[in-house]
């Protein structure tokens, strides 16, 4: 099962996702979380407590990659498992994707002071 939680600050979209994302109602949830961020110009991938990824999973991170770039919208995973980071190392597909770590998106969220993972969930839940 793969839970999304989305948060909004302006422009900017972090999609924090965790559990699996396998082919399925996963990929439907993702790709229509993702699909119905409008207004949205960068979108913040969070794959930290994804903890299992297939080919599904991993056709949909391309999906979302192309369409992101067709509508001029930049997308950034931030700080994906190290199941996930090896997935796509393996594919080599970790050199088409702009990785983010977990600090960059605390700074794009404008808690430049905050220190995970403290206050992590504060950003999340104020946001």
């Amino acid at each position: 099962m793969l839970t999304i939680d989305t948060e909004k600050m302006g422009d900017v979209a972090v999609v924090r996702c965790s559990g699996r994302l396998v082919r399925g109602e996963a990929v439907r949830t993702l790709r229509n979380a993702m699909v119905n961020e409008n207004g949205t110009r960068i979108v913040m991938l969070d794959l930290t407590e994804v903890e299992t990824m297939d080919a599904g999973g991993l056709t949909a991170l391309l999906s979302l990659h192309h369409w992101t770039r067709s509508h001029a919208i930049q997308l950034k995973l931030v700080n994906p498992s190290h199941f996930v980071r090896e997935i796509l190392e393996r594919t080599q597909l970790d050199r088409i994707f702009d990785f983010s770590s977990l600090q960059d998106a605390l700074q794009v969220l404008g808690a430049k002071n905050c220190r995970p993972p403290r206050c992590l969930d504060q950003v999340w839940l104020t946001a």
